[in-house]
């Protein structure tokens, strides 16, 4: 009885031994499995975690380079032009004023004073009363708007007009070029200290001669805009009151006793052009009519040289007929 509790028992604890065993082997998997799991999925987090934190850094990178231009161009539009604004200038003023000269000499006078001087001058004289004159003054820039008061209170502003461009992008363009072209003059000059052969000496001598004449326009572009815009140019014209040109732009439409005189002059005009045609002509009238006098005398005496034997011929058949 008691072998048996013993054989029994032996047998339930081999086998529960032998359920142990797989299930042991199961758990040891499942345990494996579980913590290879807790691995990826400790990995998967790190790897988020830390693809955020790259992606987050990336995003700083891609913030502070798209960032860096916009700062650059404010920067470049808050920073102030070396070299300031540039403009050209001009204007034009009529004024009517008692003494032409005088007043033509008081511009003079001031274009000197504000440091500028008299481009161009031309003085008209209508009749022996009248006069006009014409002037072309350059002022500096900061004393334009002072030489343009003084001008306008000469005496009576007829017409004014102003004009200001701003040429600052184009002086700043062609100081760029400059620089550029100069740079490229260098290189083809230290090309040709190190060339060998006389093909490679003459090709670069072609090459810089076309670059130092592309140099040089540009440097008269920078001169031409450097005057304008240094000096600003003001056109003035001066005229006295009831001026001939002046009184006849005023005159009403014209009425019949100025269309009669008007017909007249064109009539008058008319004969004086027929005259000067009849004159123009007339040798070769002349002409024409000594060369059918002649013609007509030389004709006559030729008929009557003709008609001559004729005559005499006669005679003598009507003698012999009467002596046979």
């Amino acid at each position: 009885m008691d072998v048996e509790r013993k054989g029994g028992r032996s047998f339930v604890r081999a086998r529960a031994a032998l359920v142990a065993g797989p299930l042991g082997l199961l758990l040891a998997v499942g345990g494996c499995g579980a913590s290879g799991d807790s691995m990826d999925s400790g990995a998967k987090a790190a790897d988020g975690k830390a693809a955020p934190r790259e992606g987050f850094a990336d995003g700083d990178g891609g913030a502070a380079a798209s960032a860096a231009p916009e700062e650059q161009a404010a920067g470049k539009k808050a920073a102030p032009n070396p070299g300031g604004t540039h403009v050209i200038r001009t204007a034009t003023l009529s004024v009517e004023v008692k003494s032409v000269p005088k007043a033509a000499a008081a511009a003079r006078g001031v274009a000197e004073s504000a440091g500028g001087l008299v481009a161009s001058e031309n003085t008209e004289r209508l009749d022996d009363t009248y006069e006009t004159s014409h002037l072309v003054l350059r002022v500096p820039q900061e004393r334009f708007q002072e030489v343009l008061r003084e001008l306008a209170g000469s005496g009576k502003l007829l017409s004014r007009t102003s004009n200001a461009k701003d040429v600052t992008d184009q002086v700043v363009d062609v100081e760029s070029r400059i620089a550029t072209q100069r740079a490229s003059v260098a290189r083809v000059r230290e090309l040709m200290d190190q060339a060998e052969k006389i093909s490679d000496v003459v090709a670069l001598e072609g090459e810089l001669s076309s670059r130092q004449s592309d140099l040089e326009s540009l440097l008269a572009q920078q001169a031409s805009l450097k005057d304008r815009t240094s000096l600003a140019t003001i056109t003035l014209d001066l005229a006295p009151p009831d001026a001939p040109g002046e009184a006849g732009s005023k005159d009403e439409d014209p009425g019949f006793l100025d269309a009669l005189g008007g017909g007249w002059d064109a009539f008058v005009t008319m004969l004086r052009w027929i005259a000067v045609a009849f004159g123009a002509a007339f040798p070769f009238l002349l002409t024409a009519a000594l060369v059918v006098v002649v013609w007509r005398v030389l004709r006559k005496r030729k008929a009557a040289r003709r008609a001559a034997p004729a005559v005499t011929a006669a005679p003598a058949g009507k003698d012999g007929a009467s002596a046979s």
